[in-house]
């Protein structure tokens, strides 16, 4: 029998390498699959939490003012930063198709899911052309971050995407990963200056649908340039580029953009939730923080390692200054250190490393898994769970779809702090806003006013006095006696509230 040719051992060994990678990114994909189920079913759901009822409530007014909406939470004059791009097209499909502001949210909620996809991928191609690379970076950007559980708008752990999910935070941040591929892109092959000027548009876009996103997009974008060391040629047309941006940034009808530069004082107090407990929150990430060691130790000019150092550099800085709002630039440290630990099981090296390393990412993802479980509850209800994981479940808000029967929109409604937050998604105003109002020149004389009214030792006629000077028409509160200060309870909603008609 005569023996085989050389070549055909080492076809099988490349046809076993192959099918080996094939399998490798088998599962990861799985997993994706996975995720992605989970939050379409989330979004069917949209669980309430945070800023979702801001977010409703300025696609309510954009629908009935298009132009000229006003506050979007109590009844005055102001411009806001939520009226952003991505809010202005949500309000007109609202108005066009006549659906309920929470309908055009799950709509929303589908378009960020989707861009946020799509730029992960889109940005990982230009680090990585292993098959499995996009499957893993998703995967550590929503599960590598702690045991203890971080919700914020921005953030992409888990179970805080979920809450989120229909914010402009995440389609901000699914455009802001499209942009550092545009510009990766650009960077090292011929492009025109149409594409430049689109990709300083888009990073103005960025700044202007979610704030904080954009200052994370920026240090991405920096991140990118800085290594790529762009010939004399280009920086004219990076120029070009920025200069635009900043234009479409100064031109943006419905706030000042500028002006954020000034903001502080409630803001900086609301934010320092991110400094604390610290290492619980972000340790896994510590995986990648090694990752990108040696990467840095491969080369000197890394993006990922130059990004992390970067959004490091303003965090830490926002932390000795006490300017904590500087801490939502967090995801420009975590983002990096996430996409490194998959690179490195991708591109690491020899097999025995990456091996190790495989085994390593897959041993934290599991934990990070663990961690944030509770986020099946928005799928099958807390109920459901077992008890180990009803632990972990984030319980979303109460809505007020009760008071909707009686209060109208544009309709005043005194309340405290918590339904001042929700009240608005259904058209109404409150008294003071629930959240910190840059633009409201009277905001902290509004918060006196609630405070005022709902004090036990307030005199009737005093109270009387602050709903007739806000022109107020409904108070919602727990159980009180309701003649001497001229209420008359009509409706009843869970946790022993109570709505009341003032009377006139």
């Amino acid at each position: 029998m005569r023996a085989a040719p050389p070549e055909a051992p080492v076809a099988g060994r490349a046809a076993s390498r192959s099918a080996a990678l094939a399998g490798g990114a088998r599962a990861p994909l799985t997993a994706v699959a996975l995720v992605a189920v989970l939050m379409l079913v989330v979004v069917v759901r949209l669980p309430w939490a945070g800023d979702l009822g801001m977010h409703a409530a300025t696609i309510a007014r954009l629908r009935h003012n298009l132009l000229h909406p006003g506050n979007p939470l109590v009844a005055v004059d102001t411009p806001s930063p939520y009226y952003s791009p991505w809010i202005l097209l949500l309000g007109c499909v609202a108005e066009v198709t006549g659906w309920s502001v929470f309908d055009v949210l799950r709509l929303a909620a589908l378009a960020g899911l989707g861009l946020l996809a799509t730029g992960v991928w889109r940005y990982v191609r230009t680090l990585s052309a292993h098959r499995a690379a996009p499957a893993l970076a998703a995967l550590s950007l929503v599960l590598l971050w702690g045991t203890d559980l971080i919700n914020w708008s921005g953030f992409l752990a888990l179970n805080s995407l979920a809450l989120t999910v229909s914010y402009p935070s995440v389609f901000a941040l699914g455009l802001a990963f499209h942009f550092w591929a545009w510009l990766t892109r650009a960077l090292r092959g011929p492009a025109g200056w149409g594409s430049w000027l689109g990709i300083g548009a888009l990073w103005a876009l960025i700044l202007l649908c979610h704030q904080f996103t954009g200052v994370v997009a920026t240090l991405g974008g920096i991140a990118v340039v800085l290594p790529a060391r762009p010939a004399r040629e280009l920086w004219p047309r990076l120029g070009a580029g920025a200069a635009l941006g900043l234009l479409v940034l100064w031109l943006w009808p419905y706030y000042d953009f500028f002006a954020l530069f000034s903001a502080g004082g409630d803001l900086e107090e609301v934010h320092r939730a991110l400094y604390e407990h610290f290492l619980a929150r972000y340790w896994l990430a510590l995986l990648g923080v090694a990752a990108l060691a040696l990467r840095a130790r491969r080369t000197r000019h890394d993006p990922l390692v130059i990004f992390f150092l970067l959004g490091t550099l303003v965090c830490a800085a926002g932390w000795a200054s006490g300017h904590y709002s500087w801490g939502r630039a967090l995801p420009a440290a975590l983002i990096p250190t996430q996409l490194a630990a998959a690179l490195e099981v991708a591109e690491g090296g020899r097999r025995a490393v990456r091996i190790r390393w495989a085994a390593a990412l897959a041993a934290a993802l599991a934990v990070g898994a663990w961690s944030q479980a509770g986020v099946l509850g928005y799928v099958v209800g807390r109920a459901a769970l077992p008890k180990e994981l009803a632990e972990r479940y984030t319980t979303p808000w109460t809505g007020y779809e009760w008071i909707t029967p009686y209060v109208r929109y544009g309709q005043i409604v005194m309340a405290r702090t918590g339904p001042n937050r929700v009240i608005p998604a259904y058209g109404a105003y409150t008294v003071a806003p629930g959240y910190p109002d840059f633009f409201l020149p009277d905001e902290s004389r509004r918060q006196a006013a609630v405070e005022r009214y709902f004090a036990p030792a307030t005199p009737s006629g005093v109270r009387r006095d602050i709903l007739r000077r806000y022109g107020v028409r409904w108070v919602l509160d727990h159980g009180r006696t309701a003649g001497e200060d001229g209420l008359r309870a009509v409706a009843h909603g869970p946790g022993g509230e109570v709505l009341y008609a003032v009377v006139r």
